[in-house]
């Protein structure tokens, strides 16, 4: 029994200080974004300049196009393009919609939509789906350079949008405004919350809010490049058709799962200027955002995140790099963006040691003896991660509150937990897909089901 209680406490003491070294280094470095943050703001303060508001827009003057690529999205396409059409407050843009000749249900839901408004376009790919949706946008950019050489009129930007997407009244008023000094831009993402699933679907909300309330901040006040989210974002056409020159025509990679995170990067590279649009409404306080429902069930939260992570994490090592070797700034980023994997590892040492202690103490109540205690170093890197971790779910808290209000900045707490599940499971998931891809196995659009709120205006409140 006493072998059996030593091997048990070796095991233990030495996955606590793998975990405990592991958060030490990952809490040191988010407190250095916190920080980044805040010596941000203060300048801001001080220097007295404010978030700009709508009133601050000129008037509308550019021609955009919004790319939708689609498959399989009969039950959300038509409901989005609707409220799109009746939300949207700019006198210059077209909807080009992507779909599949295979997938006659999703046509069938756009056709009806553009037949009555022609600020629809219909567009049917070559290919059968699902192939990327990066190679759906390809087919997008080709329908649009089609349409500009019939009619001799060309689109300003581009603007990307999800299937499943709440646009905001005025985005592209704020795409409009800021394409004239940037070449691309992004607007927040928040997702709706989702009375159904306050635990699942409100990760998303919790990891949006500081992601896109803090996270890009720092990276566009650090001079690294801009990842896109994939929607609510724009690019001026000059800049995709240099993109497109260098790829034979494609300005998206079809190759990628994640070719928006990688788009804003690729920009940044070319020399492009991109910046994230924190644009207010007159009330000072409601940003200009994209908003829209998130998975609200564990597997298809599991195969969203496990896509992420093959993408950012795993192939974007391959795909993107590291940059130039003096932005330091750039490597940091891309160092935090590929953390995901290590800092899955580290959750799991950390709950192996939880239980692994645990199974020591009832080994030692059995036998009668006293249990071995932590080295005093080791229970000061253990206080000090306990600090951290408040701070950590503290200002998770603020920025969720932020937008969403007490009752979710209090729900983000235990989301934690939740949201630590989700990554354990999708991890696992990425790396055998990521194995596969470097088998040869076709890229295919590992998409998840999208829902659409019934009550647009409620939902919104």
């Amino acid at each position: 029994m006493v072998d059996v209680i030593g091997i048990v406490e070796a095991c233990a003491r030495e996955a606590t200080l793998f975990a405990a070294v592991g958060f030490l280094i990952g809490g040191i470095d988010d407190l250095v974004v916190d920080a980044l943050y805040g010596l941000r703001y203060l300048r801001r303060r001080w220097r007295g300049v404010r978030e700009l508001t709508l009133s601050d827009m000129a008037p509308p003057r550019a021609r955009l196009a919004v790319f939708v690529p689609a498959w399989d999205e009969a039950a959300v396409i038509g409901p989005m393009l609707r409220t799109a059409l009746a939300r949207f407050d700019h006198p210059g843009y077209r909807i080009y919609v992507g779909t599949y000749p295979n997938d006659r249900a999703t046509i069938d839901a756009v056709a009806e939509v553009a037949e009555s408004d022609p600020r629809v376009r219909l567009v049917v790919g070559p290919r059968a789906g699902p192939t990327t949706k990066a190679d759906n946008l390809n087919a997008l950019w080709r329908a649009l350079k089609r349409d500009e050489a019939a009619t001799g009129v060309a689109a300003t930007g581009i603007v990307l949008h999800d299937a499943e997407d709440v646009v905001h009244r005025h985005e592209l008023r704020v795409f409009d405004e800021y394409l004239t000094r940037f070449d691309a831009v992004q607007l927040p993402v928040f997702p709706l919350p989702d009375p159904r699933s306050r635990l699942i679907g409100g990760t998303y909300i919790d990891e949006f809010a500081e992601a896109h309330g803090k996270q890009l901040v720092v990276r566009e006040a650090i001079g690294a490049g801009l990842p896109f989210a994939g929607t609510g974002c724009a690019i001026r056409a000059e800049m995709i058709a240099r993109i497109a020159d260098a790829r034979d025509g494609r300005p998206f990679d079809a190759a990628s799962l994640t070719e928006d995170y990688e788009l804003g990067l690729t920009i940044a590279a070319m020399g492009g200027r991109t910046t994230l649009a924190w644009v207010t409404e007159a009330d000072r306080r409601t940003p200009v955002a994209v908003r829209a429902l998130f998975p609200a069930r564990l597997e298809p939260a599991m195969r969203q995140r496990s896509r992420w992570m093959i993408g950012i994490a795993l192939a974007g090592w391959d795909r993107v790099g590291w940059g130039h070797w003096s932005a330091i700034g750039e490597h940091w980023m891309r160092m935090r963006d590929r953390r995901s994997p290590l800092a899955v590892i580290v959750l799991l040492a950390a709950y192996a040691a939880f239980v692994l202690w645990g199974a020591s103490a009832v080994l030692h109540w059995t036998v009668g003896s006293s249990p071995l205690k932590a080295e005093p170093w080791l229970r000061a890197v253990l206080l000090a991660n306990a600090a951290m971790l408040a701070w950590r779910l503290a200002v998770r808290a603020s920025f969720v509150g932020r937008i969403y209000g007490a009752r979710e900045a209090a729900l983000s707490l235990p989301r934690v937990l939740v949201g630590n599940l989700i990554a354990l499971v999708a991890a696992r998931r990425a790396l055998f897909r990521y194995a596969s891809m470097l088998r040869g196995e076709a890229l295919v659009w590992d998409k998840t089901s999208h829902s659409f709120p019934d009550d647009v205006a409620e939902a919104l409140r």
